[in-house]
């Protein structure tokens, strides 16, 4: 089986921000490719949806115990590091890049912190995309801010694309 994680925080307030990105391309990963609804598995403290072996699940933790709800799946289904894609927003990237790694540090995302806690390695894949933007309401705002914020009617196209690509970049 393979786990894939779409990071972000729950409740409606969260919804359109930046950090719900993963999140977003969850969702759009789901229905390009007829998985079933997502569902509240309150043991997991997860949405989880299953199709064949692929595991997709949106956290129901805050961001920063997201590796709580990852380390309890992989667990359960015995689901190996390696077999584990976690979906994410950067803010050191340009809004509209995407980035794949592979067993490298948090750079000081802490639901990917979690993770490699939770998990004790660091030997997962990731894909990260940009949410840095050249916006001026950005400049000297704390990073927690920044991430809270929603994306702008001027930066929806490019999120849009930016989900599409991510989606098409995983192979399911």
């Amino acid at each position: 089986m393979k786990l894939i994680v779409g990071l972000g925080n729950y409740g409606p307030e969260y919804e359109k921000t930046r950090h719900n990105y993963g999140f977003m391309v969850a969702d759009e990963l789901a229905r390009k490719n007829s998985f079933p609804d997502f569902k509240l598995d309150k043991e997991h403290n997860a949405l989880i949806s299953i199709e064949n072996d692929i595991v997709l699940i949106k956290p129901q933790t805050y961001m920063n115990s997201s590796g709580k709800a990852v380390k309890s799946i992989a667990s359960y289904y015995k689901i190996e590091p390696k077999d584990i894609l976690v979906i994410h927003d950067d803010a050191d990237i340009q809004l509209g890049e995407i980035k794949e790694d592979e067993s490298r540090g948090s750079a000081g995302h802490k639901g990917v912190q979690s993770i490699i806690d939770e998990l004790k390695t660091n030997g997962f894949k990731r894909i990260r995309m940009g949410i840095n933007s050249e916006d001026p309401s950005f400049q000297g705002k704390e990073l927690e801010n920044v991430v809270l914020k929603n994306f702008s009617s001027n930066e929806q196209p490019i999120v849009e694309e930016t989900i599409k690509k991510t989606v098409e970049m995983i192979n399911i």
